[in-house]
């Protein structure tokens, strides 16, 4: 197949045409100009669907204009496509971020388009997926036609990222900085979360955790731990130090000794600079990274999570607040599942005990109406916030009930009580 090379971004994406079904690479390595460029030309085209996960500075397609033209399907929600989804005008798609390769794969759900960006073609002519492999493996395959938008500050990586220069219809070549989520300051309350947490961490231990203040104070409370391995759907700069210190080492792991396996990877240059070409961190088809019994086969898998709202019965949410979709249901659960089958492994959610500034408690006595279960009561096992950690496996409903209370905010804790025995009719 030729590949015709593009003087601009929009005689790239010109070759979409009407009822496409197009996949758009997610995360860190969302092809902005690409982006832009198809918010140009959707609006000379009727009825084109937009797959994704989270995107990053896409705003150019949450565009009224582009109403009736584009619609977007969204596997996890971002800043952008949020306030569409509150106005009904894109679609959440609950599903776990493992069952979405299988969607693509089987033919479930069509892919006509593939919008990514990828590193310059090496000396054999293969780009890679960067930062990003996620779904986008499986939706490349999947593809009818591949659009690329090839960036040379794209970092080369390894694992599921290779993919050939010709399987390319059209490319777009320019040089774009990629986005950039510094490390944020961590507060009291964070830092006390993570001082618990950390104590569930042992040497040796398989690490899953996500980006944000608290995975970053958690991985800071772990510089004494040895031999530490990871096996993540998704990693920031907060692992940088510990391998840096020789705290992570993935030599105890059986699946994949020696590698930092992940889907994808979002922060600062340097973590970029620490992927590129760096053989010690293979990015793999989300569907492998987020299989259970991929995950199951390490052993002391810790997988740290984050919620909304935990109900007193242990029913955890975290991709809405009520009826409103804030993220998506994305890998909590298979990581959940696959740490509570591992020998040795502990399922954990660590959250603020309040929001907005103290005025409401995370813990509640049941869920806001219309809020998404992701990680059933059945499931859960380790609720964690400020004020310590409450293990609920094997627990009963007032057993789980006076655990959780104890790690709520003091301020809702005698409320919770009567609240609870109002509802449940158990007195504590």
């Amino acid at each position: 197949m030729s590949v015709k090379v593009c003087e601009t971004a929009l005689e790239a994406i010109s070759i979409i045409e009407d009822n496409e079904f197009i996949w758009t690479h997610s995360m860190a390595a969302t092809p902005r100009i690409l982006l832009d460029a198809l918010a140009i030309h959707a609006k000379t085209r009727q009825n084109l669907t937009l797959l994704q996960l989270h995107t990053e500075r896409a705003e150019s397609l949450a565009s009224p204009e582009l109403f009736g033209h584009l619609r977007h399907r969204c596997y996890f929600s971002s800043t952008s496509t949020r306030p569409l989804m509150a106005i009904g005008e894109a679609d959440y798609v609950p599903i776990f971020l493992s069952e979405i390769p299988k969607l693509f794969k089987s033919g479930e759900q069509p892919v006509d388009t593939a919008i990514i960006q990828v590193s310059p073609p090496d000396q054999h002519g293969i780009c890679t997926m960067g930062i990003s492999v996620e779904a986008t493996n499986s939706a490349c395959l999947a593809a009818k036609k591949i659009i690329a938008h090839i960036n040379p500050k794209m970092p080369k990586t390894h694992g599921d990222s290779f993919i050939a220069y010709d399987r390319f219809h059209r490319v777009y070549w320019q040089e774009d900085e990629l986005p950039s989520h510094p490390q944020g300051e961590l507060d009291e309350v964070t830092q006390a979360i993570g001082k618990n947490v950390a104590q569930l961490i042992n040497n040796g231990d398989c690490l899953q955790m996500g980006i944000g203040a608290i995975p970053d104070a958690v991985l800071a409370c772990l510089t004494d731990r040895k031999d530490l391995g990871v096996h993540t759907e998704m990693f920031s700069d907060g692992l940088l130090e510990l391998v840096d210190a020789g705290v992570i080492t993935n030599r105890l792991k059986k699946t994949h000794p020696g590698k930092i396996v992940t889907g994808f990877a979002i922060g600062t240059q340097k973590l970029y600079d620490f992927v590129d070409s760096n053989p010690q961190v293979v990015f793999l088809d989300i569907g492998y990274v987020n299989d259970t019994s991929i995950i199951q086969r390490n052993d002391n898998v810790a997988a740290i999570n984050s919620a909304l709202q935990v109900d007193l019965s242990g029913q955890v949410c975290a991709d809405s607040i009520g009826t409103s979709i804030y993220s998506g249901v994305g890998g909590q659960m298979d990581f959940i599942r696959g740490a509570s089958l591992s020998k040795g492994g502990k399922a954990i959610i660590a959250l603020p005990s309040t929001a907005k500034h103290g005025q409401l408690s995370r813990i509640v006595t049941t869920l806001d109406a219309g809020a998404g279960v992701v990680t059933t009561r059945a499931h859960v096992q380790y609720i964690v916030t400020e004020y310590g950690i409450a293990n609920l496996r094997n627990k009963s409903l007032k057993e789980r009930a006076k655990a959780l209370i104890e790690i709520s905010h003091p301020d809702f804790r005698d409320e919770l009580t009567d609240d609870f025995h109002k509802t449940w009719g158990i007195h504590l």
